[in-house]
């Protein structure tokens, strides 16, 4: 535990929100107001899971008018993010951070907040906390579930920890069947197959109509988007931009995770590339001469995608799993992607058989692939229409992941209004 203090400690050097709220990781939380309110609660660890239960908590706080939700992050960014999502719902989402997994750290927080069920998204399959939910009768739903087949092969060398907080999960809501088969063979119990949560999310209209905007500032120039980049990429797509000369298009570089935006802005510039960062465009997208514009903003990726014509998508370069490529499709935008994507293997192969994406295999490749979309506007339109359809099929996980929850709180909610 000293470690790991003196490690969040030093991360707040770059990133200020994780010296905040410290004592709420090792379960001490300010006094509830109104604890009489029923809470639902919803652990989302980071800003994609986040972002991912924006359609659910939606959903909960309409079909439970009655009660709050709770919102737990792990990460800095996860909780500015819920801020950012959930400002909408004053006084009905509350935020915390989860405490670390320990046993009375988890039974403090149970304790205090004494929430009627608690759903996790997507991995977090926490042996202690999971333990104190059973002992505190408090019911568990894993929701928007995922396990590739390489994080089967790593949670089975710690089956002896693992495997019973798996099956003392009450329900899970698997993205898919090959999700829900690894998940029995985890240690699950009752699965059910409900889609993934990130085709309900609806990209916000001040947002997108931010990124429409940019567009019409760069004119007729085309724009790559490398999307939620990892440590590693940029190098890759940097080098490949120097050896095949940057033409007249626009690179827009968002890396995944915002204590790399001056690393990779100095990347940019040891490549003698004309770089321009988002956070100097505050007073409108102007960027005549410049090569790379360097994204480094939090909760504008919807404005990215607006405004580009093909998106890459980070994380697929490298054996890292590859990142969200759903909200590319949300609005209707081609995308590439590279050769590991693990973390996102059936929707990935599914948009790749759709027509809606393409794989690369390296960051020329990605290159001469954007370079060959960009010759032919009929192949791009035809990748953007296949988007558009290929995130419409996919939608509806929301009701489905409702109806696992209902049992859960033992009594119906209360019809969704339309």
């Amino acid at each position: 535990m000293p470690l790991v203090l003196l490690r969040l400690w030093r991360r707040g050097r770059q990133e200020p929100g994780y010296r905040a709220h410290v004592a709420e990781r090792l379960g001490f939380y300010p006094r509830l107001a109104e604890p009489h309110i029923p809470l639902l609660w919803v652990h989302a660890v980071s800003v994609g899971e986040t972002r991912a239960a924006e359609p659910l908590i939606d959903a909960l706080l309409q079909a439970y008018p009655g009660h709050r939700v709770l919102l737990t992050c792990m990460t800095a960014t996860g909780r500015a993010t819920g801020a950012q999502v959930f400002g909408r719902h004053a006084g009905r989402v509350l935020q915390s951070f989860l405490p670390y997994d320990t046993g009375w750290m988890c039974a403090r927080f149970l304790r205090h907040f004494r929430p009627a069920v608690c759903i996790l998204m997507e991995t977090e399959v926490w042996p202690n906390l999971i333990e104190q939910c059973r002992r505190h009768k408090v019911p568990v739903m894993l929701a928007n579930a995922r396990l590739s087949a390489r994080s089967l092969r790593r949670g089975q060398r710690f089956g002896a920890l693992l495997r019973p907080a798996a099956e003392a999960i009450d329900v899970v809501g698997a993205q898919s069947e090959a999700d829900a088969q690894r998940l029995l063979a985890f240690g699950a119990r009752q699965v059910a197959v409900t889609g993934s949560l990130k085709f309900d999310v609806q990209p916000p209209a001040d947002i997108v109509e931010r990124g429409l905007a940019w567009k019409r500032a760069v004119g007729s120039r085309k724009v790559l988007l490398c999307a939620s980049t990892r440590e590693g990429e940029e190098p890759l797509i940097l080098d490949a931009l120097a050896k095949l000369g940057q033409a007249d298009w626009l690179t827009i570089i968002v890396p995944r995770h915002p204590q790399r935006f001056d690393e990779v802005a100095q990347m940019i510039a040891a490549r003698g590339l004309r770089l321009r960062r988002r956070s100097g465009l505050e007073q409108g997208f102007q960027i005549d001469g410049v090569d790379v514009v360097l994204g480094d903003s939090m909760g504008e990726m919807f404005a990215y995608y607006a405004v580009c014509d093909v998106a890459f998508i980070g994380g697929s370069l490298l054996p890292l799993g590859g990142q969200n490529l759903i909200e590319a499709f949300a609005l209707g935008k081609p995308v590439l992607i590279g050769p590991h994507t693990f973390n996102f293997q059936v929707i990935t192969e599914d948009a790749v058989r759709d027509g809606a994406a393409v794989r690369v295999d390296d960051a020329v490749t990605l290159l001469r692939q954007w370079s060959a979309l960009i010759a032919d506007e009929n192949a791009m339109a035809d990748m953007a229409q296949a988007a558009t359809a290929f995130a419409r099929q996919h939608q509806g996980a929301t009701g489905r992941t409702l109806a696992l929850v209902e049992p859960l709180l033992g009594g119906s909610p209360q019809p969704p209004r339309r």
